[in-house]
């Protein structure tokens, strides 16, 4: 894979560096990640494998399948651990990462928590000859998963605004509607603006607020 196509798929991983093409291969793309040996890759490694087994089709034994030599396949088993010690720390369970440590040996499971413990109170760790800053990793990891935050949040918004705009629709002319919303925000009524709002739309607004209208309705719902 060359180094355009990784990072394109990168994106789709979590790492928004270009544009990215449609399909692509998750486990291969990891295993690339491994095979780059790239510290800047490796350090986004959590956030990826995080991303990958959460929204596509991660699966160990695929990503072992792209990796036949044993020194890249013991370097994914370290980024493994790393990103499972990285869960850990920010104390996030996943089903998969769960599977996971279940299969770990005792002598990976005290590797795990040595580098737990690194995250925890060290400045840099070493992995596969590599040193890392533990700030940085966690940085890294706690920027992706702030952005996906902020992404849910707009999306839930945006929903509840589409929502209650054809709530609105249902029950106001778009004129009513309009006066509706300059009404909600304070806006200046003008004299015919004010006398249709006043014959109309405030019946409207006041049947709306009547609770046992509010709870009948919600009662109906239920049939």
């Amino acid at each position: 894979m060359v180094k355009k196509q990784l990072l394109e798929n990168l994106n789709r991983l979590g790492f928004s560096l270009m544009e990215t093409k449609d399909d692509f291969d998750v486990n291969k793309t990891l295993a690339e990640v491994v095979k780059s040996k790239d510290t800047r890759l490796w350090e986004g490694f959590p956030v990826l494998l995080a991303n990958a087994a959460q929204e596509f089709s991660f699966n160990y034994d695929e990503v072992l399948k792209n990796l036949t030599k044993k020194e890249l396949r013991e370097d994914f088993h370290a980024l493994l651990l790393l990103s499972l010690a990285l869960y850990q720390h920010h104390h996030l369970s996943f089903v998969w990462s769960n599977q996971i440590k279940k299969l770990l040996s005792r002598q990976e499971v005290a590797r795990l928590q040595k580098l737990r413990n690194f995250l925890a109170h060290g400045d840099f760790l070493s992995l596969r000859n590599r040193r890392f800053h533990s700030s940085r990793l966690k940085n890294i990891f706690n920027n992706y998963f702030e952005q996906d935050a902020k992404k849910t949040r707009q999306l839930k918004e945006k929903h509840e605004e589409l929502s209650l705009e054809y709530s609105l629709s249902q029950i106001f002319s778009p004129k009513q509607k309009e006066l509706f919303k300059k009404k909600i925000n304070g806006e200046p009524l003008n004299k015919t603006e004010r006398e249709y709002y006043s014959r109309t739309v405030k019946k409207k607004v006041s049947a709306l607020a009547n609770p046992e209208l509010h709870r009948l309705a919600q009662k109906l719902m239920e049939y």
